[in-house]
């Protein structure tokens, strides 16, 4: 099933199943009033949201209606944890190589992990709101996955039972503000603002065979202002998979129903399927011509991200967003 939010109802929206074309929905009345409630009753609630997804979907519910994607909001308005990870090495190597820095050898057994902005996500298509651009404003086309409730220390093997839904995200960054920060030896904190989380988010069997080993085995499409900017294989060159990352989240403390984990910026050694952020863009242009040549993104710039299957339907729907200056 495909499950999303609308913008009313308050500050975690009203939940509404989504058709597999995503083109009709009808709100979950009576079953949970917001995703996050869903997910904290889970194996209440799933069966009877999996019954009204039937329904929709074979022309039975009533009151549904046509989905206008600028009134979703993120699926999950909020979230009580976003932990975001980097489990695609190449983007890594890349990165480091560019400024002359190995990658230490714990990176290809421990996954690197920050917690990131949860108190609120833009919707699919809400803009991108920055002070300044010389913050040096970047996305990231990732994938995530969001638990029901996990138990402290679990294993990777049981973890990977714990995650009920699967969607995009757009992990806004600013890529000029990360040096300082990250020289102090705290993390990111003004460098990661708030994220756009894609359209729907579904689960696992909505994918069909390009779920295996708990990643999502299809290409990530990015384009900016209309240009094919990457389609890197999200089930390409992921050093460690969802279950691996979630128990690595759960290691000294339990996860709570409706947290979210994040990929990393998908990328694959092959260069030519394109990135998913311009600071990979931009090391590939320094390691083959010394310097790099793509700027980061202005004002009124627009980036697309989405996920299609084999038919070359969208899976998730598209994140379409504007970057724009906060208004007065």
């Amino acid at each position: 099933m495909k499950l999303g939010s609308l913008k009313e109802g308050g500050r975690d929206g009203t939940l509404i199943v989504v058709s597999r074309d995503l083109t009709r929905a009808v709100r979950a009345t009576g079953i949970a009033e917001t995703l996050q409630r869903a997910l904290e009753d889970w194996s209440n609630t799933a069966p009877r949201l999996n019954a009204l997804s039937d329904a929709l979907n074979e022309g039975r519910a009533a009151d549904a209606f046509e989905v206008d994607f600028s009134a979703l909001a993120a699926p999950l308005p909020r979230a009580y944890e976003f932990v975001d990870g980097s489990a695609y090495l190449p983007h890594v190597e890349r990165v480091r190589r560019a400024r002359g820095a190995e990658v230490p050898e714990s990176f290809y057994v421990d996954p690197l992990m920050y917690q990131a902005v949860s108190a609120g996500f833009y919707g699919p298509r809400d803009p991108v709101r920055v002070v300044s651009e010389d913050y040096g404003i970047d996305l990231e086309a990732e994938v995530v996955i969001v638990t029901d409730d996990v138990p402290m220390a679990v294993t990777p093997e049981a973890a990977a039972a714990h995650i009920q839904l699967i969607g995009l995200v757009n992990d806004v960054s600013l890529r000029n503000l990360i040096p300082n920060e990250l020289a102090k030896g705290f993390g990111f904190l003004q460098s990661k603002p708030r994220s756009a989380l894609s359209p729907v988010f579904v689960t696992p069997d909505e994918l069909g065979p390009a779920w295996i080993d708990s990643k999502v085995h299809r290409p990530l499409l990015t384009h900016i202002n209309g240009e094919w900017f990457g389609a890197p294989e999200a089930g390409i060159d992921m050093q460690f998979n969802f279950a691996q990352l979630v128990a690595h989240a759960a290691k000294t403390r339990p996860l709570s129903a409706g947290t979210i984990v994040g990929s990393g910026t998908v990328a694959n050694e092959d260069t030519s399927l394109g990135a998913s952020c311009f600071a990979e863009k931009r090391t590939v242009e320094t390691l083959e011509h010394g310097k790099p040549s793509t700027p980061f993104m202005k004002f009124g710039d627009t980036v697309r991200i989405e996920m299609l299957d084999a038919e070359g339907r969208s899976i998730f729907g598209a994140i379409e967003q504007r970057m724009e200056r906060p208004s007065a």
